[in-house]
């Protein structure tokens, strides 16, 4: 027997009304799209905002410190690292401080965004082009982790989402003024959800079947994708002019299946190896 998919709930927040048969509430796949993007858009209502929401790019990483191997579809918190003194790292200690003297203070009210484009939707009229995207919603709670051992687990946890094993192969742990200057939030995921489109252009039939303009019009997906360029050692690297081996592999397969995963939505085949679902 299959293991069953977790969903979000849907609520009035998340809830997607344009477009809902794109929609995804399942949390492998929301997670899937916070965790390949390099960086998080975090809003929220900040005091001094004079009534505009403040928005943050960070970078996050959804993980479980009671959990650390639970699956990606499994529920999971999301790991925010900041600056120390920053003004949402102060707004979630003050929810912090709140939620600990009140059962009613859940934590500092965020959104989470995320978002890429596989491709560019040519289509034979203006109103018809589009984008192949994922992008994915998240809205919690935040609060400071003050727990020096889950702090240290949410900073390996997000350093090896930039680039995997950096934090077993550079110098750890984190001094005194590191770990004093480094801040991390903890957001607990009330709910989400995610809007996916694949595949070619969506025509209207009246235009589909006006044969001079699909002589005229070129019609198609150029399929996008992120490329981890050749590596540039720094000026004062010792450490050999090439990158580690699993470093290099790590790129390599990171350009092959972001290629593989544009040209497939498309409705390409990849060269390089075998047609798989898309998300």
């Amino acid at each position: 027997m299959g293991r069953q998919e977790l969903e979000y709930p849907r609520e009035a927040n998340n809830t997607v009304k344009r477009y809902p048969e794109k929609a995804k509430y399942e949390l492998e796949t929301i997670h899937k799209i916070i965790n390949s993007a390099q960086i998080v858009h975090v809003a929220f209502n900040a005091p001094n905002g004079e009534g505009f929401p403040s928005i943050l790019p960070m970078i996050g990483k959804m993980g479980s410190y009671e959990r650390p191997s639970a699956d990606i579809g499994d529920v999971l918190d999301l790991y925010l690292h900041g600056y120390v003194s920053s003004r949402i790292i102060n707004l979630g200690r003050s929810a912090s401080s709140d939620s600990s003297e009140s059962s009613e203070s859940p934590g500092l009210p965020v959104s989470i965004s995320a978002a890429s484009v596989d491709g560019i939707v040519l289509a034979l009229t203006p109103n018809a082009h589009s984008y192949n995207f994922r992008s994915a919603l998240l809205f919690g709670h935040a609060t400071l982790v003050t727990d020096p051992q889950e702090k240290l687990y949410a900073m390996e946890l997000v350093t090896n989402s930039v680039a995997p094993r950096r934090w077993q192969t550079s110098r750890t742990p984190p001094n005194a003024g590191e770990m004093a200057s480094t801040s991390i939030l903890r957001v607990k995921i009330r709910n989400g959800s995610a809007k996916v489109r694949v595949g070619g252009p969506n025509d209207s039939r009246e235009d589909m079947e006006n044969s001079a303009m699909r002589e005229k019009v070129w019609a198609g997906v150029i399929p996008v994708h992120t490329v981890l360029g050749e590596a540039v050692p720094a000026a004062y690297n010792v450490a050999g002019d090439k990158m580690p081996e699993y470093l290099d592999e790590w790129r390599r397969e990171e350009n092959e299946e972001n290629e593989r995963y544009a040209r497939e939505v498309s409705g390409l085949k990849y060269p390089g190896g075998k047609k798989e679902q898309a998300i």
